[in-house]
């Protein structure tokens, strides 16, 4: 027998408590239809601010707790905040417009507390206060537009009425929608000329009859764009095209002549099914290879698929951290694992004898080696491949045993063997850069058993989100 729809249910008058991980908040509530004696489940809503007071809409029962979204707020927290973005809410990013700063940053040392302590079961020192970012707009260097030929339609719009040229987007995915793209008008994440520039990608493409990517059929030829911004003024443009097509020059230099400040121009033939470029030819239109940050006089070179950290400013304070729990003398062999563009490794390597830096992307490596040669560093090797295959016994033999390793991974974290080869090279300490506090946390825990985690030091990279940076000290026991 099948079963019907579930009823409908609406909570009133919930009161947030307090924020939670993944952007939500968090409150208690009982269903109606349970009893007095049933135990309140936690509820966790997004796009609300401890001491709202909502109307909630159960869209998912489990029986340990509850998650809803506002259909009213009945009574507005006094510390809730006017979203300053007009596409909040649908747009999946900055999510805490509406919480203030001091709340995130608080909210991102307890996620770290969660991640290590309360679930992860790790013996931690008192975490310190999450360092904020001075800038909490226009704070990143990079973002990634994509093209849809079928935009995400807003609640306002009316489908029959628009044509098919007012269905074409350039934007951000609309949050586990891979399909669905949000058209942006005005992003306050980078800076200008950002803004402009997606603009004109688009107005051009729409006069001169160049069609829109659609995601699901495979079809179109504008696909996405990557802005680069540095502080020096410097803009790089990454075009991505599914195909070759007779308007490209044209259309290229249209950008350029009216962008004159891109001093990088590329481009990209992506026929494949899905969007990554990392193994794609970025084949440079106009302008110089690269563009360049500094930091304490040191010149990063960044090209068009090179890492580098995306908040620039906080860059700085993150590894100021990581360079103040490394503690080194000046006697120090330091392996920086995941080095993208070595900066971390040239960060430190004036307190160091000797830093080994090591990444699975080529084309990083080989602006590490161009780094350290324009900045005069003579005691930095870079060395390119996959961590696990690297960072051998042999590999810690013939290029010596580390004092201090500094490791900075992708979200994932660190692959078992890499984890069982810095236990056997034993170095006197670890400072561990995640992105990620959970997979950081599984990590420690196998490291847990030779070393103690003396320091722990959240950082918030991107304001207005959930995510935040976290750096741990380990010292050998």
């Amino acid at each position: 027998m099948a079963r019907g729809p579930k009823t409908e249910v609406i909570l009133r008058n919930i009161t947030i408590e307090a924020v939670a991980a993944e952007g939500k908040a968090i409150a208690h509530a009982k269903l109606p239809t349970e009893g007095e004696e049933v135990t309140p489940r936690v509820l966790f809503v997004p796009f609300a601010v401890p001491g709202d007071v909502v109307d909630v809409l159960v869209i998912k029962r489990r029986k340990s707790y509850l998650e809803g979204r506002i259909i009213r707020v009945v009574e507005p927290s006094p510390r809730r905040l006017e979203p300053f973005c007009k596409h909040f809410g649908v747009c999946g990013g900055c999510k805490w417009q509406i919480l203030p700063y001091d709340l995130q940053l608080e909210a991102k040392r307890r996620q770290v507390y969660d991640q290590l302590v309360r679930i992860g079961h790790l013996d931690v020192p008192e975490i310190m206060p999450t360092i904020g970012s001075a800038k909490i707009t226009e704070y990143r260097n990079k973002l990634e537009f994509t093209a849809s030929e079928k935009r995400w339609i807003l609640t306002d719009e009316d489908p029959d009425n628009l044509t098919d040229l007012q269905r074409v987007g350039l934007g951000f995915h609309v949050g586990k929608l891979f399909d669905k793209v949000l058209d942006i008008e005005h992003c306050y994440l980078q800076p200008e000329p950002s803004n402009a520039i997606r603009l004109f990608v688009k107005k051009y493409a729409l006069e001169h009859g160049i069609s829109f990517y659609n995601l699901r059929e495979k079809t179109g030829i504008l696909r996405n764009i990557f802005v680069r911004t540095a502080d020096n003024g410097q803009v790089m443009l990454i075009i991505c095209f599914s195909q070759d097509f007779p308007l490209r020059e044209s259309y290229l230099d249209a950008i350029a002549a009216e962008f004159p400040q891109i001093s990088s121009l590329y481009y990209i033939i992506n026929s494949k099914v899905n969007d990554s470029v990392a193994d794609q030819d970025c084949i440079l239109y106009k302008g110089d290879d690269s563009i360049y940050e500094t930091m304490e006089g040191l010149s990063f070179k960044i090209g068009p698929k090179s890492f580098y950290q995306t908040n620039t400013d906080q860059a700085y304070e993150l590894y100021k951290v990581a360079r103040e729990f490394a503690g080194l003398t000046g006697d120090e062999v330091v392996y920086d694992l995941y080095t993208g563009t070595g900066t971390i490794a040239q960060f430190v390597s004036k307190g160091a004898s000797k830093v080994i830096g090591i990444e699975y992307v080529p084309e990083a490596i080989e602006d590490a080696k161009d780094n350290a040669r324009r900045n005069g560093i003579t005691n930095c090797e870079f060395f390119a491949g996959d961590m696990k295959d690297i960072l051998t016994d042999d590999f810690i033999d013939e290029h010596g045993r580390p004092d201090v390793i500094i490791l900075d991974p992708p979200r994932a974290g660190i692959h078992p063997d890499v984890a069982q080869v810095i236990l056997n090279a034993s170095p006197r300490r670890i400072v561990y850069v995640s992105c990620n506090p959970a997979s950081q946390a599984r990590d420690l825990a196998i490291l847990s058993g030779q070393y103690k985690i003396t320091a722990v030091q959240p950082v918030d990279m991107f304001p207005h989100t959930q995510h935040v940076e976290n750096v741990c000290r380990l010292e050998l026991i």
